[in-house]
Protein backbone atom coordinates (compact mmCIF):
# COMPACT_ATOMS: atom_id res chain seq x y z
CA UNK A 1 0.00 0.00 0.00
CA UNK A 2 1.19 3.34 -0.54
CA UNK A 3 0.51 7.07 -0.71
CA UNK A 4 1.08 9.95 -2.88
CA UNK A 5 3.16 13.29 -1.77
CA UNK A 6 3.79 15.57 -4.60
CA UNK A 7 2.54 13.08 -7.10
CA UNK A 8 5.24 10.62 -5.58
CA UNK A 9 4.46 7.42 -4.70
CA UNK A 10 5.89 6.05 -1.21
CA UNK A 11 5.30 2.92 0.63
CA UNK A 12 3.35 2.42 3.79
CA UNK A 13 6.28 -0.09 5.00
CA UNK A 14 8.80 -0.65 7.86
CA UNK A 15 11.78 -2.37 8.64
CA UNK A 16 10.76 -5.52 9.06
CA UNK A 17 8.17 -5.76 6.09
CA UNK A 18 10.82 -3.85 3.67
CA UNK A 19 13.52 -6.80 4.63
CA UNK A 20 11.19 -9.36 4.10
CA UNK A 21 10.30 -8.09 0.76
CA UNK A 22 13.97 -7.58 -0.06
CA UNK A 23 14.87 -11.31 0.77
CA UNK A 24 11.70 -12.31 -1.02
CA UNK A 25 12.94 -11.16 -4.39
CA UNK A 26 16.66 -12.04 -4.10
CA UNK A 27 15.36 -15.62 -3.40
CA UNK A 28 13.06 -15.20 -6.49
CA UNK A 29 16.56 -13.79 -8.51
CA UNK A 30 13.85 -10.82 -9.32
CA UNK A 31 15.56 -7.73 -10.77
CA UNK A 32 13.99 -4.90 -8.60
CA UNK A 33 14.36 -1.51 -7.96
CA UNK A 34 14.67 0.02 -4.29
CA UNK A 35 14.86 3.65 -3.26
CA UNK A 36 14.43 5.68 -0.14
CA UNK A 37 13.01 9.00 -0.27
CA UNK A 38 13.66 11.95 1.16
CA UNK A 39 12.80 15.54 0.35
CA UNK A 40 15.30 16.18 -2.42
CA UNK A 41 14.61 12.99 -4.12
CA UNK A 42 10.93 14.34 -3.83
CA UNK A 43 12.05 17.78 -4.95
CA UNK A 44 14.29 16.24 -8.33
CA UNK A 45 10.98 14.24 -9.18
CA UNK A 46 8.66 17.68 -9.25
CA UNK A 47 11.11 19.33 -10.99
CA UNK A 48 11.93 16.62 -13.82
CA UNK A 49 8.61 14.64 -15.64
CA UNK A 50 11.45 11.84 -16.74
CA UNK A 51 11.97 11.32 -13.15
CA UNK A 52 9.27 11.09 -11.24
CA UNK A 53 8.32 7.99 -13.90
CA UNK A 54 11.15 6.26 -12.59
CA UNK A 55 10.32 6.84 -9.41
CA UNK A 56 6.67 5.64 -9.67
CA UNK A 57 8.11 2.52 -11.76
CA UNK A 58 10.15 1.22 -8.50
CA UNK A 59 9.15 -2.07 -6.67
CA UNK A 60 9.86 -0.21 -3.17
CA UNK A 61 10.19 2.97 -2.32
CA UNK A 62 10.79 3.94 1.56
CA UNK A 63 10.24 6.93 3.80
CA UNK A 64 13.23 7.91 4.00
CA UNK A 65 13.34 11.52 5.83
CA UNK A 66 11.31 12.68 8.60
CA UNK A 67 9.39 15.29 6.72
CA UNK A 68 7.79 12.48 4.33
CA UNK A 69 6.92 10.83 7.73
CA UNK A 70 5.19 13.68 8.79
CA UNK A 71 3.31 14.19 6.06
CA UNK A 72 2.56 10.43 6.13
CA UNK A 73 1.29 11.05 9.17
CA UNK A 74 -0.55 14.03 8.24
CA UNK A 75 -2.47 12.02 5.37
CA UNK A 76 -3.89 9.39 8.01
CA UNK A 77 -1.17 7.02 8.38
CA UNK A 78 -0.04 7.97 12.28
CA UNK A 79 1.81 4.71 12.78
CA UNK A 80 4.16 5.62 10.02
CA UNK A 81 7.85 5.57 10.77
CA UNK A 82 11.11 5.95 9.31
CA UNK A 83 12.94 3.55 6.82
CA UNK A 84 16.25 5.24 6.64
CA UNK A 85 18.25 4.13 3.72
CA UNK A 86 21.19 3.57 5.78
CA UNK A 87 19.70 1.33 8.26
CA UNK A 88 17.57 -0.75 6.12
CA UNK A 89 21.20 -1.21 4.13
CA UNK A 90 22.17 -3.10 7.84
CA UNK A 91 19.29 -4.61 8.31
CA UNK A 92 19.16 -6.29 4.68
CA UNK A 93 22.44 -7.52 5.64
CA UNK A 94 21.93 -8.82 8.61
CA UNK A 95 19.23 -11.28 6.55
CA UNK A 96 21.60 -11.58 4.04
CA UNK A 97 23.82 -13.47 6.03
CA UNK A 98 21.68 -15.31 8.05
CA UNK A 99 19.98 -16.57 4.52
CA UNK A 100 23.48 -17.01 3.02
CA UNK A 101 22.30 -14.04 0.05
CA UNK A 102 25.29 -13.32 -2.30
CA UNK A 103 25.54 -9.25 -2.25
CA UNK A 104 27.87 -6.45 -3.87
CA UNK A 105 28.63 -2.91 -3.23
CA UNK A 106 28.56 -0.46 -6.40
CA UNK A 107 29.53 2.99 -6.13
CA UNK A 108 32.02 5.24 -4.30
CA UNK A 109 35.77 4.93 -4.10
CA UNK A 110 37.61 2.35 -4.02
CA UNK A 111 39.20 2.94 -0.70
CA UNK A 112 35.60 3.81 1.02
CA UNK A 113 34.43 0.30 -0.73
CA UNK A 114 37.72 -1.26 0.95
CA UNK A 115 36.83 0.35 4.25
CA UNK A 116 33.26 -0.16 4.33
CA UNK A 117 33.85 -4.57 3.61
CA UNK A 118 36.36 -4.53 6.16
CA UNK A 119 33.81 -2.81 8.75
CA UNK A 120 30.72 -4.90 7.37
CA UNK A 121 32.75 -8.17 7.68
CA UNK A 122 33.64 -6.86 11.29
CA UNK A 123 29.73 -6.94 11.88
CA UNK A 124 28.57 -9.64 9.98
CA UNK A 125 31.46 -12.38 9.67
CA UNK A 126 29.53 -14.51 7.20
CA UNK A 127 28.61 -12.03 4.82
CA UNK A 128 29.22 -13.35 1.19
CA UNK A 129 30.61 -9.70 -0.85
CA UNK A 130 30.19 -11.25 -4.50
CA UNK A 131 31.33 -7.99 -6.13
CA UNK A 132 32.57 -4.64 -5.49
CA UNK A 133 32.83 -1.64 -8.27
CA UNK A 134 33.96 1.54 -7.71
CA UNK A 135 32.46 2.60 -11.29
CA UNK A 136 34.19 6.08 -12.94
CA UNK A 137 32.51 8.90 -13.20
CA UNK A 138 31.83 9.50 -16.74
CA UNK A 139 29.20 7.13 -18.40
CA UNK A 140 30.30 3.55 -19.46
CA UNK A 141 30.15 3.12 -23.30
CA UNK A 142 27.80 0.17 -23.97
CA UNK A 143 30.26 -2.59 -24.35
CA UNK A 144 31.44 -1.37 -21.10
CA UNK A 145 27.97 -1.48 -19.64
CA UNK A 146 27.37 -4.59 -21.11
CA UNK A 147 31.14 -6.14 -19.57
CA UNK A 148 29.70 -4.53 -15.82
CA UNK A 149 26.75 -6.47 -15.85
CA UNK A 150 28.20 -9.33 -16.90
CA UNK A 151 30.56 -9.25 -14.21
CA UNK A 152 28.22 -8.69 -11.59
CA UNK A 153 25.32 -11.75 -12.97
CA UNK A 154 28.89 -14.19 -12.98
CA UNK A 155 28.82 -13.96 -9.10
CA UNK A 156 25.33 -14.54 -8.38
CA UNK A 157 25.29 -11.30 -7.19
CA UNK A 158 21.26 -11.34 -5.64
CA UNK A 159 20.82 -8.03 -3.56
CA UNK A 160 22.96 -5.06 -4.69
CA UNK A 161 23.36 -1.52 -2.74
CA UNK A 162 24.27 1.42 -4.88
CA UNK A 163 25.59 4.75 -3.76
CA UNK A 164 25.50 7.35 -6.57
CA UNK A 165 23.56 9.85 -5.01
CA UNK A 166 20.55 10.78 -6.30
CA UNK A 167 19.30 11.48 -8.72
CA UNK A 168 22.29 9.46 -10.58
CA UNK A 169 21.84 6.36 -8.61
CA UNK A 170 17.59 5.74 -9.17
CA UNK A 171 18.47 6.42 -12.78
CA UNK A 172 21.12 3.96 -12.87
CA UNK A 173 18.90 1.38 -11.04
CA UNK A 174 16.37 1.64 -13.20
CA UNK A 175 18.56 1.98 -16.53
CA UNK A 176 19.74 -1.54 -15.38
CA UNK A 177 16.56 -3.33 -14.14
CA UNK A 178 16.43 -6.19 -16.51
CA UNK A 179 19.85 -6.43 -16.87
CA UNK A 180 21.08 -7.24 -13.73
CA UNK A 181 19.29 -10.13 -12.00
CA UNK A 182 19.76 -8.34 -8.44
CA UNK A 183 17.54 -6.30 -6.16
CA UNK A 184 19.23 -3.34 -6.67
CA UNK A 185 18.86 -0.50 -3.91
CA UNK A 186 19.75 3.20 -3.56
CA UNK A 187 20.87 3.97 -0.69
CA UNK A 188 23.08 7.66 -1.13
CA UNK A 189 25.67 8.27 1.49
CA UNK A 190 25.00 4.84 3.19
CA UNK A 191 29.02 3.63 2.24
CA UNK A 192 30.85 6.64 3.66
CA UNK A 193 28.56 6.39 6.40
CA UNK A 194 29.35 2.79 7.32
CA UNK A 195 33.12 2.79 6.29
CA UNK A 196 33.79 5.34 9.25
CA UNK A 197 34.71 8.42 6.50
CA UNK A 198 31.84 10.47 7.14
CA UNK A 199 29.85 10.85 10.82
CA UNK A 200 26.25 10.88 10.38
CA UNK A 201 23.75 12.98 12.38
CA UNK A 202 23.57 12.53 16.09
CA UNK A 203 20.61 10.13 16.50
CA UNK A 204 18.29 13.08 18.06
CA UNK A 205 18.88 15.07 15.11
CA UNK A 206 17.89 12.41 13.13
CA UNK A 207 14.49 12.05 15.09
CA UNK A 208 13.35 15.49 14.76
CA UNK A 209 14.29 16.26 11.79
CA UNK A 210 17.51 18.66 11.88
CA UNK A 211 19.41 15.77 9.78
CA UNK A 212 20.17 18.18 7.00
CA UNK A 213 21.01 20.89 9.16
CA UNK A 214 24.30 18.62 10.21
CA UNK A 215 24.56 17.60 6.54
CA UNK A 216 24.68 21.49 5.46
CA UNK A 217 27.24 22.44 8.42
CA UNK A 218 29.52 19.69 7.16
CA UNK A 219 29.11 20.52 3.49
CA UNK A 220 27.31 24.13 2.56
CA UNK A 221 29.01 24.37 -0.34
CA UNK A 222 27.97 21.08 -2.22
CA UNK A 223 24.93 21.04 0.16
CA UNK A 224 23.39 24.64 -0.14
CA UNK A 225 20.95 24.51 -2.90
CA UNK A 226 19.09 21.46 -1.54
CA UNK A 227 18.72 22.62 1.09
CA UNK A 228 18.52 26.29 1.37
CA UNK A 229 16.11 25.94 -2.01
CA UNK A 230 14.50 22.63 -1.89
CA UNK A 231 13.58 22.65 1.43
CA UNK A 232 11.14 25.68 1.92
CA UNK A 233 9.72 24.61 -1.73
CA UNK A 234 8.97 21.22 -0.25
CA UNK A 235 6.84 22.92 2.70
CA UNK A 236 5.07 25.21 0.77
CA UNK A 237 4.23 22.91 -2.14
CA UNK A 238 3.09 20.12 1.01
CA UNK A 239 1.24 22.98 2.86
CA UNK A 240 -0.89 23.30 -0.20
CA UNK A 241 -1.45 19.53 -1.10
CA UNK A 242 -2.55 18.80 2.15
CA UNK A 243 -4.62 22.33 2.71
CA UNK A 244 -6.06 20.73 -0.85
CA UNK A 245 -7.14 17.39 0.47
CA UNK A 246 -8.59 19.02 3.28
CA UNK A 247 -10.61 20.72 1.51
CA UNK A 248 -11.89 18.69 -0.80
CA UNK A 249 -12.13 15.98 1.95
CA UNK A 250 -14.21 18.43 3.54
CA UNK A 251 -16.34 19.30 0.42
CA UNK A 252 -17.05 15.75 -0.16
CA UNK A 253 -18.09 15.12 3.70
CA UNK A 254 -20.63 17.88 2.77
CA UNK A 255 -22.10 16.51 -0.42
CA UNK A 256 -22.61 12.93 1.65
Amino acid sequence: MSLVILSSQIDLTSYSKAVAQIIFWAHHNGSRSVYAANVHMLMEAHDHADFMQIVNAADLVTPDGMPLVWVLRKKGVPQQQRVYGPTLMLEVLKKAEEENIPMGFLGDTEEVLQKLSQKMLEKFPDLQIAVQVSPPFTPLSVEEDKILCNEINSVGVKILFVALGCPKQERWIAAHKGKINAVMIGVGAAFAFHAGVVRQAPAWMQKVGLEWLFRFCREPNRLWKRYLINNPRFAILVTLELLSERFHNLRKGDEN
